[in-house]
């Protein structure tokens, strides 16, 4: 008799657990996201810009994820945004609660470094951009060039960060495919550093965000102590449409195309990225939150405030430009990297 009793309670434990497992299943996106709380991780230090977009969006996020309970922004520099990359592929959380702002050319250094890349951008989702990125390539008034041409035949000092940076790779790219007479002084510790580092004279170029540069050295580059050279992108900004582009200051094909690729990141910009593994439909559902978001004039008006621009791209836009730049051919990838030794 017992054993009958056994297996009653054993059945209906089975069909209770059959039922919580289907139910869980069967939880809207919406009903998931109460009362949780929802992380957006940064692979650089507070005060950057990507510190700045990271803050837009958790305040927005606060008001369109109907009732989360906090959006947190952790901060977690080093390498130029791949340290906290890695970690975030690794063990961020795959329910929809952890996104990031990264780096634009994650899918590029996947490419042209894959010993170093810890990560594998087709296995991640874009939930959204807020807005491409172009770089701007800043020349010091006291400097010994004083133009692009003198750049090719007197030696000019660089500054940066680390080799796997934007602000390193752009004017290598120079340097190597373009004949620049560049000298690379590396090992500043971020953007702000080399910067002020330009600012001081220790340098004589610097390359940053123009998203970042048209609002800590609008003043300086209006007043010519910082002169606006060249623009990193696949596209001029609007803002800088006069400034060249890398690409423009190079007349080998060849050449061209690899400064191309290694730009093509700009198109995705600072967005919101998840890891993977994340359910498709709280992807979905985060895209159309990511989209309604931007759309709203309360958030319109921060950025406005914030001196940050937007110009949206769907999540969905933002994971083709990365399949694009994973499809290029080897020999171009090989000739990109090659130029950023």
């Amino acid at each position: 008799m017992n054993r009958h009793v056994d297996r009653r309670a054993l059945i209906a434990g089975l069909v209770l657990g059959c039922m919580g497992v289907g139910a869980a299943q069967a939880q809207s996106p919406e009903a998931f996201f109460k009362d949780k709380t929802v992380k957006v991780m940064v692979g650089h230090a507070p005060g950057g810009g990507f510190d700045a977009y990271a803050r837009l969006g958790a305040d927005m996020l606060k008001k369109h994820l109907p009732g989360v309970a906090s959006i947190i922004v952790e901060n977690k520099p080093g390498g130029g945004g791949l340290v906290a990359a890695a970690h975030f592929y690794a063990q961020g959380s795959r329910d929809g609660t952890m996104m990031a702002v990264f780096p634009e050319q994650l899918a590029n250094n996947q490419m042209l470094q894959p010993k170093l890349a810890q990560w594998k951008m087709e296995e991640m989702r874009y939930v959204g951009s807020f807005a491409p990125v172009n770089s701007g390539l800043l020349l010091r008034k006291g400097a010994a060039v004083k133009s692009v041409a003198d750049m090719r035949n007197v030696e000019s000092t660089v500054g940066c960060d680390g080799v796997n940076s934007q602000g390193y790779q752009y004017p290598s790219m120079l340097k190597n495919l373009g004949g620049f007479k560049f000298k690379m002084v590396c090992g500043y510790r971020g953007s702000p550093e080399y910067l002020l580092a330009l600012e001081k004279g220790e340098v004589d170029i610097a390359s940053n965000a123009w998203n970042a540069l048209r609002i800590s050295h609008k003043d300086k580059i209006k007043a010519g102590d910082v002169i606006l050279f060249a623009q990193g992108g696949l596209r001029r900004d609007p803002e800088i449409a006069d400034t060249p582009l890398l690409q423009e200051l190079v007349s080998d094909p060849e050449a061209k195309s690899a400064i191309q690729f290694a730009s093509s990141g700009a198109a995705i910009g600072r967005a919101l990225l998840l890891p993977p593994g994340v359910p498709a439909d709280r992807v979905d559902y985060l895209r159309s939150v990511f989209d309604r978001m931007v759309k709203d004039p309360e958030m319109i008006a921060l950025a406005d405030k914030r001196s940050l621009t937007l110009a949206p791209t769907p999540g969905a836009e933002a994971d083709k430009i990365v399949a694009e730049i994973l499809k290029a051919p080897a020999t171009l990838v090989e000739k990109a990297a090659a130029a950023m030794k």
